[in-house]
């Protein structure tokens, strides 16, 4: 079987379904591709011109969620979604409510503002910045910190998609220099600390943080 990732490793989505491919002790061919102003051929099979696109032996698949899903199914060992019914739901509103509310709201303007416009030498929106990390954020971390209480992980007492969909945005909120506030929050900043130390992640984060200018 022949992966390709295409796409950039500083996206939440690229890294997640990294990270899903190291759990799975899966290797994959990564292309390079900036999200900005794709050419044609990379929208006919990303319709929707966002990053990550998954290329199996030849077949185009859009969607971090959509391409872990399909993985799972390909390579069932070690599982990464629940089996239990309930279990399987809360992985998939939590990959819901990382992808679409926590990056959405929180981590892309601060990323953007504190990273991307770096980069691009673009000028900052300092007030987008600083709601997003003083009024979007808290609001997020309150229910992770609800959320994982004393447990280990999200759901199930293992590690799942929900695990790494939760904890992938918080990579580029660091990347930004915005951290969790481990007074405020100290069960979130612990679990994310638990998370990222795990090899599939350990290794994208020194990876990403070697490339990024200083």
């Amino acid at each position: 079987m022949a992966f390709k990732l295409i796409g950039n490793g500083l996206s939440p989505f690229v890294r997640k379904t990294r990270v899903f491919f190291a759990e799975k002790g899966l290797g994959y061919e990564l292309e390079p591709l900036i999200p900005f102003n794709v050419p044609p051929e990379y929208k006919r099979k990303s319709p929707l011109g966002k990053i990550p696109c998954l290329e199996h032996d030849g077949r185009p698949l859009p969607d971090s969620s959509v391409i872990c899903a399909y993985v799972e199914k390909v390579q069932p060992q070690p599982p990464l979604y629940p089996t239990e019914p309930w279990d399987y739901a809360q992985a998939l509103w939590l990959e819901e409510w990382a992808d679409g509310g926590l990056v959405a709201n929180a981590m892309a303007p601060i990323f953007q503002e504190r990273v991307i416009k770096k980069l691009f030498k673009q000028p900052v929106d300092e007030e987008r910045f600083v709601n997003a990390r003083d009024k979007a954020l808290p609001g997020f971390l309150d229910y992770l910190e609800e959320r994982i209480g004393d447990q280990q992980y999200l759901v199930g007492g293992r590690f799942t998609i929900a695990d790494i969909a939760v904890s992938s945005p918080f990579v580029n909120m660091a990347h930004a220099g915005v951290t969790i506030d481990a007074k405020r929050w100290p069960k979130a900043a612990a679990y994310v600390d638990r998370i990222h130390s795990r090899p599939s992640f350990k290794g994208l984060i020194e990876e990403e943080r070697a490339s990024l200018p200083k």
